[in-house]
Formats: C-alpha cells, sequence, structure tokens
C-alpha cells in the first residue's frame, strides 16, 4: 500500500508547542515518525523555521532526520504563484502561503496539512486554489488541518 505524502507547513511544527494545538501537531509528527506517512516539506518552511524560536527549529531538525522530502522552489510552482496572484486568491503579503500551496500542487502530494485557517484551510480559498489548478492542468489538492489527518489518538478520543 502506498504511504500517503504529507506536505506540512511551519504552522504544523509551531503547533507542536501551542497548547491549543499541540495534540494533533504531535500526533501527526509521530504519525510520520511510525511511518504512517511520508513527511515533505519546501524551502519556504525551511526559511520560515530559520526565524522560529530554538524549539521549533530543534523540532524541525528532527522531522527532517524521517527522510522528510524537502521540495525546492523551481519555475512550475513560481508560475502557479502568479496565476494564483491573477485570480486575486490572496494579497501580494501572503506570498509564501501561496508558495506552500503551489509546490504542494506541483510534487503532487497527497495532502496539505495547516494551521493556517486565514489563508489555507479554509473552504472558500481551497476551492479558488484548486480551480487554478485544475485550469492549468493539475490535480485537486487536499487540504486539512493536522487535527483532521492525524491517526495518532483517535482511540483516546482526541
Amino acid at each position: 500500500m502506498k504511504i500517503q505524502r504529507v506536505y506540512i507547513d511551519t504552522s504544523v511544527i509551531g503547533g507542536c508547542f501551542d497548547p491549543e494545538f499541540a495534540v494533533w501537531s504531535n500526533g501527526l509528527m509521530h504519525d510520520f515518525e511510525v511511518g504512517t506517512f511520508k513527511s515533505v516539506v519546501s524551502e519556504v518552511v525551511a526559511a520560515e523555521v530559520a526565524a522560529a524560536p530554538d524549539l521549533v527549529r530543534e523540532r524541525y531538525t528532527a522531522l527532517l532526520r524521517l527522510d522528510t522530502e524537502v521540495l525546492e522552489i523551481g519555475d512550475a510552482a513560481l508560475d502557479l504563484v502568479t496565476a494564483y496572484q491573477q485570480h486575486e486568491i490572496l494579497g501580494a503579503n501572503y506570498r509564501n502561503d501561496m508558495l506552500h500551496i503551489a509546490l504542494a500542487t506541483v510534487a503532487e502530494v497527497d495532502i496539505l496539512v495547516s494551521w493556517n485557517f486565514s489563508h489555507i484551510v479554509r473552504f472558500d480559498k481551497i476551492r479558488m486554489f484548486n480551480a487554478v489548478n485544475s485550469e492549468l492542468g493539475y490535480k485537486r489538492l487536499e487540504i486539512y488541518s493536522p487535527q483532521e489527518v492525524t491517526t495518532y489518538g483517535r482511540d483516546q478520543g482526541t
């Protein structure tokens, strides 16, 4: 059975240390550790983590030791970000959010996971991103929060 490739943005790593999100972010990290999912990040995540607190950087380093796939920013992803901007899905100030989605789309990951409910995990935005993806010949990108994806803790009622 194919292991699903799950792209996580920086919010998921930071969520490991936030009382509101820790159960599910750490649950997803556990899923990566036991091989339930294959972790995928990008150069964007690496740049954002570089400015994060030590605990977040250490968690990211531990994640990379799991043979995490790291996506590089290329022309196809940049072209897709331009298309998202032309369709006015998000403003230019949210370029990194669009880059996360574009990189995951171009790499054909199975799921993108984020705690960003303002710009990423939001029904209307997901529909607009996928409309552009479809228009340009890409497959639909599944976008969820860690709470919806992690298998860890389900037996405990979390």
